[in-house]
């Protein structure tokens, strides 16, 4: 299964300001195409609901305007310093030339359960189904409970557990 695009679209356009961060909460760094802003805030809101953080980098004052050399190096940074990675995967994502680098930079340097695709659906195409063999998803379970799913399994722990 996968999350469907417009439940995060309209998830976008909820305040999550009434949750706070908690200390010792876990982050995660969100991987994601620009094209892709309202998808991404809407997963952002979406998790923080449930207890989880998102790192976007387009939210980070000290990221560079224009994509190089120093973004790569800020992005490497990131996606360590984070307790999880997350993929968020979409037409635009699956296209993106940094999407799959950061994957590729995440897989080698966290492990694999601190890995995990979102998968998307448009109402046409599912996106991310290539990678599920490999990571974690997160998805919503039949109970509507937000969870994290190892690969081929059909029960998975709440999302507010990791």
């Amino acid at each position: 299964m996968a999350i469907s695009q417009a439940d995060l679209r309209n998830a976008a356009h909820r305040s999550s300001t009434a949750v706070v961060k908690r200390a010792g909460q876990n982050t995660a760094f969100l991987c994601h195409s620009h094209l892709d802003r309202e998808l991404a805030k809407g997963l952002q809101t979406t998790l923080r609901e449930h207890g989880l953080d998102l790192y976007i980098d387009w939210q980070d004052a000290s990221m560079p305007a224009t994509p190089g050399v120093e973004t790569a190096g800020k992005l490497r940074q990131r996606i360590i310093a984070s307790d999880f990675f997350l993929f968020l995967a979409t037409a635009n994502s699956m296209s993106s030339r940094w999407c799959p680098w950061e994957l590729g930079y995440a897989d080698g340097k966290k492990p694999n359960e601190k890995i995990a695709i979102v998968p998307t659906s448009d109402g046409y195409t599912t996106h991310g189904s290539e990678y599920l063999g490999l990571y974690r998803h997160i998805d919503k379970g039949s109970n509507g409970v937000y969870g994290i799913f190892a690969p081929g399994a059909a029960r998975g722990s709440p999302v507010s557990s990791i």
